[in-house]
């Protein structure tokens, strides 16, 4: 069975400023080599609370299959 379930999304206009990872309460979105923030999909719940804390707004919250 699948079920959908939301995930962070993060756009390539990141600028690594870090609200992100400081937002996240499950410690899902990671700074990569100072570049640009990851999401880590087994971590994210999908609250949104990252996307809300983007300056830039370049977070989303997308839906995807998992599979249970």
């Amino acid at each position: 069975m699948n079920k959908a379930r939301k995930l962070a999304q993060i756009g390539r206009e990141c600028v690594a400023c870090g609200c992100c990872t400081a937002a996240c309460p499950m410690g899902a979105v990671r700074i990569d080599s100072g570049v640009t923030a990851r999401v880590d999909g087994e971590l994210c719940v999908g609250c949104g609370k990252c996307a809300k804390a983007c300056p830039a707004a370049v977070i989303s919250l997308t839906v995807r299959e998992a599979a249970v």
